[in-house]
């Protein structure tokens, strides 16, 4: 019998739930990415029910296509980096972002700031960390000054925004259709088509999960809600599927089936097909449908849903970050052992960003009822409907 999430688990406690869980799921992925169940399966005598150390052994500062990343034994990956940067940019502004936050923030704070890279293990500017989708935020906004509203065009379609997205649904905490909107306007800046709706609907999925009484049904209705085109088909299928089965093992294959005519990338992780991470309105990101499966499978129990993403394989440390949050917004504990051994290893106080996002969600909450008293007297006094409080 798994765990039920807290049903009576508070804001702070959903927060710092959401990104250390975000953050320990990276971890745990991070390892074994890119690679298929059966793979992963023989590489590790059995599924992965931990922490593990890199694939390659101690050959991992050489050994191809993942040199010189020390990926394994606890380190996060840019997942968490880029949520901890997009923290950073809201513990600044103090208030909701838009595209231009992330021009006048984000981009800098990736260009100027040398933080503590784990898989590096050594201080770096974040952006000699990020890969080529993420760097495109720099070359696009910095570089061509873009129109930040817009400059996500061009990209490949991808879960690079969607994966450090769940800050914003935090911020709305309980407010699924606000943070769909925050999202959007902030992944705009980075993605386009499927990539930035993702980001969209997962924002909205960690809001809805920190709703008192959420459960994992409830979080996928609302994603189901807000969704469009093909990532709303996708979500659709994946979680009809994962409906079906108990326990991660037997879903693997199943929730693979289920996404792969709307995934792009095709059969081989490493070698996308011809028409990978192109625009489109019938097709969606692999990791978010997975994700939501995964945490319907585990019945929101944050173990089982994160070990179902992380033996999944294929893009698992981002499948692993959103689970993670999700199961960590509804309340679900993270094993403390776990993330423990995540924060030493990664050298990382994974609390601290929890904390600064929470005074600052208090604070934005705030000035949201003072705008909202403003704007219903205003209202009020056109001659509209008075609004008792």
């Amino acid at each position: 019998m798994k765990p039920k999430p807290s049903q009576t688990a508070t804001l702070d406690e959903r927060i710092t739930g959401a990104l250390v869980g975000a953050a320990v799921g990276d971890a745990l992925g991070g390892p074994v990415e890119g690679y298929s169940p059966e793979q992963i399966l023989e590489r590790h005598g059995g599924r992965v029910h931990g922490i593990v150390g890199p694939w390659h052994g101690d050959d991992w500062r050489t050994a191809r296509p993942l040199a010189p990343y020390h990926k394994g034994d606890g380190h996060v990956t840019d997942d968490t980096l880029m949520t901890h940067a997009l923290i950073r940019v809201y513990a600044r502004v103090r208030d909701h972002l838009d595209a231009y936050a992330i021009a006048d923030h984000l981009v800098p704070d990736l260009m100027t700031e040398p933080r503590w890279i784990p898989e590096l293990e050594t201080e770096a500017l974040p952006l000699h960390r990020i890969f080529l989708a993420e760097k495109w935020l720099v070359t696009r906004i910095h570089y061509g000054h873009a129109d930040p509203r817009e400059a996500g065009t061009g990209n490949i379609v991808n879960c690079g925004a969607a994966m450090y997205m769940s800050p914003v649904g935090l911020v709305n905490a309980a407010n699924p259709q606000a943070a769909y909107a925050e999202a959007l306007d902030i992944a705009g800046a980075h993605q386009s088509s499927y990539g930035r709706e993702a980001a969209g609907v997962l924002a909205a999925a960690v809001a809805a999960a920190c709703t008192p009484g959420a459960t994992p049904d409830s979080v996928v209705s609302t994603c189901l809600s807000l969704a469009k085109d093909g990532t709303r088909t996708a979500i659709e299928r994946v979680c009809e599927e994962a409906s079906r089965h108990p326990d991660f093992e037997s879903a693997l294959g199943p929730l693979r089936e289920a996404v792969a005519p709307y995934d792009t990338v095709g059969p081989d992780y490493r070698a996308p097909s011809l028409g990978a991470r192109r625009p489109s309105r019938l097709h969606a990101i692999e990791e978010l449908p997975v994700a939501l499966g995964m945490l319907l499978v585990a019945q929101g129990d944050y173990r089982h849903a994160v070990l179902g993403a992380v033996n999944y394989g294929r893009d698992c440390d981002s499948i692993a970050t959103m689970a993670g949050a999700l199961a960590g917004a509804l309340g679900s504990p993270i094993p403390q052992d776990w993330a423990k051994t995540v924060a030493e290893a990664s050298r990382l106080d994974l609390w601290e960003p929890a904390a600064t996002l929470t005074a600052v969600t208090r604070e934005i909450f705030t000035r949201d009822v003072s705008r909202r008293r403003t704007h219903e007297q205003a209202f009020a006094s056109l001659g509209g409907p008075e609004c008792s409080a």
